[in-house]
């Protein structure tokens, strides 16, 4: 599992002209399913996206709180071109990426996990193509990767 982590003023997710998800201050999160993960990954990274300290507490701006700690909103869009590998060839290949019907069961767990923490949480159309409009905080921007054990 792959997600790229954007610490957020505000952000917002449009499909067709109309948005469909929108937040303020908090996480936006791109999220790729790989074709091996288990809901393990998911747990993880469900956790540590909500404990993870990208926010400052005071006017000198380190990390100190998470999103948690300051009722941050989480939007997350999921984004199987995460899994693109463009070593080969001028086209990306995506066979990492797990198939839709999968990606599409993980990606709707994830995102009833970030839930569960009482959070805003709002997302994408999974599947859909959509504009997502991003106003990067800091900029911060990571990356979490957590691959399946085998």
């Amino acid at each position: 599992m792959r997600v790229i982590i954007q610490r957020v003023t505000a952000s917002e997710v449009m499909v067709a002209g109309q948005v469909v998800g929108k937040i303020g201050r908090g996480l936006n999160l791109l999220v790729g399913i790989a074709a091996t993960d288990t809901a393990a990954e998911l747990a993880w990274m469900a956790a540590k996206r909500l404990s993870l300290r990208l926010f400052p507490k005071g006017p000198e701006g380190r990390f100190d709180a998470s999103v948690q700690d300051i009722q941050g909103e989480l939007l997350v869009v999921s984004q199987f071109t995460l899994y693109g590998d463009c070593q080969k060839g001028r086209r990306p290949s995506f066979t990492q990426a797990a198939a839709p019907d999968k990606a599409v069961r993980l990606y709707e767990a994830f995102v009833e996990q970030l839930r569960a923490s009482g959070l805003t949480v709002e997302t994408g159309e999974f599947g859909a193509m959509m504009q997502v409009a991003i106003a990067n905080d800091g900029p911060v921007t990571m990356l979490l990767e957590r691959e399946a054990s085998t």
